[in-house]
């Protein structure tokens, strides 16, 4: 069995059409109906059916979707292990959060494709949940997310990449107001409560006694520094290191009180069979990633 006709199929089963799946492997529509055709004749069964102008997997093509993810990684696992060097080629599934897509990864991936030109990264977003829970289950070769809240169990490998002190973000004409003024006068743009650095906030304002008057909660960290640059209200936020906030006309102001900084690093498995790959990525990062600037201290008064 061709392992490249299980991968047309689960790009038409992903798209829902042979034509965006032709597209994607450079191939012609009837080229790919016709590698589909050929699975379904060695393995005795329709696997895909139209349904108006989308192909649908049938219930047997649901079967074969998860076995075959599994059995083309298991390939891939192989062609890892036997590779001698990156020139002939691989793949690496990196998850991430989002800030870190926003901030350092795309400097990370820019040294890493230098030092590992043959080597194939997929990225995956989501939260640090899902991407350890992905990593602990095969499904991402590791993760770039926060720490978890728990000890690792010795299967897997952490590498702290950033630790990120919560700030203040305000409009630059506040900057020299005290933090812990705004923060009880200002509608309040809170970070996702659901997530690490949210809670971190949510800490933070419950310790310093301060019950804001809020406006918004949202996950997107870009989005509430662009919300703080229209003068919408202040947040208390990581200090994430992106370029996409130099255009943004804000401050960070440093809090009076100690806080817990966020931490996120590089998460993965001591026995994958693509460690070189993972520790080259590690070694990227630590080139690329330097210490963040201290944001201004408030005036005692």
């Amino acid at each position: 069995m061709e392992t490249a006709y299980l991968q047309s199929f689960l790009l038409v089963v992903e798209s829902g059409s042979m034509s965006e799946a032709a597209r994607r492997l450079d191939l012609t529509p009837a080229a790919v109906a016709q590698q589909i055709r050929t699975l379904e004749r060695e393995l005795q069964a329709p696997l895909v059916a139209r349904a108006g102008r989308t192909v649908q997997p049938t219930e047997a093509g649901h079967r074969l979707v998860q076995r075959a993810r599994n059995l083309l990684r298991e390939v891939g696992d192989l062609k890892a292990v036997l590779a001698s060097d990156d020139a002939a080629g691989g793949e690496l599934l990196v998850g991430t959060i989002n800030t870190a897509i926003h901030s350092l990864l795309p400097d990370i991936l820019a040294r890493f494709v230098k030092t590992h030109p043959g080597v194939k990264v997929y990225l995956q977003s989501g939260t640090t949940a899902t991407l350890s829970r992905a990593v602990q289950q095969g499904e991402l070769d590791a993760a770039v997310c926060l720490s978890p809240p728990y000890p690792l169990a010795k299967t897997f490998d952490w590498s702290l990449l950033r630790e990120e002190p919560l700030v203040l973000l305000a409009p630059s004409r506040l900057a020299k107001r005290d933090p812990h003024e705004l923060l009880r006068t200002s509608p309040l743009i809170r970070y996702d409560r659901r997530l690490g650095g949210g809670k971190q906030a949510d800490r933070y304002l419950r310790a310093a006694g301060i019950v804001p008057e809020e406006r918004f909660e949202l996950s997107s960290l870009l989005a509430i520094a662009m919300m703080v640059d229209r003068g919408l209200g202040v947040s208390l936020v990581p200090d994430i290191a992106s370029p996409l906030l130099d255009g943004q006309r804000i401050a960070k102001i440093a809090l009076p009180l100690p806080s817990e900084p966020r931490r996120f690093g590089m998460l993965w498995l001591r026995a994958s069979p693509r460690l070189r790959w993972i520790q080259g990525f590690v070694e990227s990062a630590a080139e690329v990633i330097a210490p963040p600037p201290s944001p201004r201290r408030p005036r005692r008064h």
